[in-house]
Parts: C-alpha cells; structure tokens; sequence
C-alpha cells in the first residue's frame, strides 16, 4: 500500500491540534505529510516545516500559494488537514477545494454558518471529498452504540442526557490556545458553546440518529470581561418526539474533559463517559445493568471495525482522530463509502446549532428552530 501524501494549513510552532492530526494520521500507516503552509507568518511558516522535516520547497507561506502549486504538482497531495483557528476555515476549505483536493477540515466547520454556507457550495462544486474531525465519532463503543440504537435495543428513544465539561478556562487565562477561543473575531460568535458544545451536540446525533426540531438555550459568561460564553445550558426538541438537556461548560471546576452521553429509551438506557472510553453501561427496562467493554463480550460488528488493540488495552482521543484519518483515507482511495464520517452537512448543522444558541439566549431562552 502507497502511503497517501499529506498537506496541513496551520499547525506549526506552538500549536496543540495540529500535533494531534499529524500523530493520528501516522498510527494506522496511511498518510504521510509531505507538505504545509503551517503558520500565517511566512518565516514561522518555513521553520516550522523545518522542523517536522518537509522538504523546503513545499514549506509554503500562505495556503494560497500552496493550493495552487500542489494543484499543479504530479505527486501533489492527495489531501490537506485544516489546523487553524475558526475564522481560518472557510478561505483555505474553498481553496483547496476549488483545486481539487481533499479537505480534512478541524471542527467547527468555520466561524460564521455565512462561512460554513460558503464551505459546503464549494464542497458541492468539486469533486473532492470533505472530511470534518468531530473525533468522538471514531471511539469503538460509540460506533457500538449508534448500531444498536439503529437495530432497536434502547427501542424509541426518549431522552438524550449530554454534557462537555472543562475548568481550564475558569479564571482569565491568556496563551496561544485561549487567546484565540476567546475572541469572538476568531472563534465566532460562540465560545464554549462553538468550542465543546458542537462536539456534544454532534455526538448525540451521530448516536442516536436524531435530528433536533428546536431548542431554548441559556448561554453565560461568568468570568468578568470574557466576550464569549463559557457555560451552556441548552434543552431540545428532537423530531419525533424525543427530549433532551446538552450542558457544557469551561468553568467546571473540577472537570477536565468530561464528554458524557446517556440515552434512554423504552427498552433500555446507555451511559458513557469520555474519560473512561472504554467503558459503556447498558440496561435492558427491568434487569441488571451490563458493562459493555471496547472489543470485549457482547461487542457488535460496529464496535469491533475500529479496534487497534486487545480488549483491556485502552484506546481513546488520539485513535478516535486515526480512525477517521483511515476511513478518509479509505475513501479517498476507492471513491466509495464514508457514510458514517462526520463531514460538511455535520458541519453546517453545528453551525446552526451555534447560531440557534445564541439567538435564543439573547432572547431569554425562546424556543428556536435550527
């Protein structure tokens, strides 16, 4: 198997996410980063590709520059992985995109849903694919319980239970990661709520398969002087009749990336926590609880495909990034397939569930269709 050739906008010197991508790309053995426009500053640019070992003539000053001539290049990249803060989404996506080439966009999609618009038109327009790393999706017993909600376990659903919870952003806090997140002209309207409430809202959907009708949300921002929310309190209204309470916060104290999900419905109930991911509880109406282990007893097909390791061997944040990596990969590959990865429709509803956010709570909690 030729390793596929990798491109990355943003990434460089100081940057966290961009590290994630380029381990998890590399875990399964499919990509290889050949190529980078890795900062907005030029010189940044050069050395931080320096620094990862690219050849200099592919360590680009700008993403346009870099669209255009891996476009023309023979041995161009076959996709490139968007690393950059919110409002640097949408005119790279388009560039690329626009050249033909692959995108691997970080979430949210963008920080505007204009932007997220723009995003998914120049998605429908080209003949490449689009990939956004809502990585959550990737985790074994999250794929396990999307396929048992699908072949009737839990029954009709009735409730959806989620939650995001951070403290780090708890006090005024200034660095490369929070200075960014908390400027509205970066991050978007939305802070928490754009930030770790879209993973929150994303995941219930992609497990449950529920589309949300409305919702009445109430957003703060506790600490003095933060131009973004910080804290979410969010109920919703699923087509179909189902209800549900998403909370997410980066003023828990106490929390550290606390991504839980519970389910219930008229036959059963399901609850998992992200901080120990290969663990799910599930409980059939009137009997014992069962636990449910990544690859152990009682896994279905969907919660076995990704497993890189035996069961009792814990997988969890960097491999939830790989495995879209891989089945991107996959797809571009064969040109089939890639249902179930999170891609720009996923991202345009994030964005609406942002905007929806806002706009209710500014109008004190009002119900809102997205």
């Amino acid at each position: 198997m030729t390793k596929l050739k990798l491109g990355m906008v943003g990434g460089g010197q100081g940057a966290f996410i961009g590290g994630v991508h380029r381990i998890a790309a590399r875990i399964d053995g499919q990509w290889e980063l050949v190529a980078g426009a890795l900062s907005s500053n030029p010189e940044r640019a050069k050395a931080s590709g320096a620094e990862l070992g690219l050849d200099p003539a592919r360590c680009y000053g700008s993403f346009e520059e870099m669209a255009q001539a891996e476009a023309a290049r023979a041995d161009g990249i076959d996709a490139v992985a968007i690393v950059t803060p919110n409002h640097m989404h949408a005119a790279p996506a388009i560039a690329f995109l626009n050249a033909g080439i692959n995108v691997i966009c970080d979430k949210p999609l963008a920080a505007t849903l204009e932007d997220a618009e723009a995003i998914a038109s120049a998605a429908q327009a080209s003949g490449a694919r689009f990939f956004l790393t809502h990585n959550y999706t990737g985790y074994p017993l999250m794929r396990q319980a999307r396929e048992m909600i699908a072949q009737g376990a839990l029954g009709d659903i009735r409730v959806v239970q989620v939650e995001y919870a951070q403290d780090w952003l708890a006090e005024e806090t200034h660095n490369k990661q929070a200075d960014w997140r908390t400027d509205p002209s970066k991050s978007g309207a939305g802070g928490c709520v754009g930030d770790i409430g879209t993973h929150a809202f994303n995941l219930a959907s992609f497990v449950t398969g529920l589309e949300v009708d409305k919702l009445a949300a109430d957003l703060d921002a506790f600490v003095p002087g933060r131009k973004v929310d910080d804290n979410v309190h969010v109920m919703l209204r699923y087509k179909g009749g189902a209800k549900g309470m998403l909370w997410t916060s980066q003023v828990a104290v106490g929390n550290e990336n606390a991504l839980r999900l519970r389910i219930y419905g008229t036959k059963g109930g399901i609850d998992w926590a992200q901080e120990n991911p290969n663990v799910m509880t599930f409980t059939r109406f009137g009997e014992p609880k069962q636990i449910l282990t990544r690859g152990g007893a009682g896994s279905t097909p969907a919660g076995q495909a990704g497993l890189r390791v035996p069961p009792g061997h814990p997988e969890g944040y960097l491999e939830g990034f790989a495995t879209i990596y891989a089945e991107a990969a996959e797809v571009i590959r064969t040109g089939q397939g890639g249902d179930i990865l999170p891609g720009v429709a996923d991202g345009v509803a994030g964005m609406r569930f942002i905007k929806a956010c806002i706009e209710s709570s500014r109008a004190d909690g009002v119900w809102t269709a997205l």
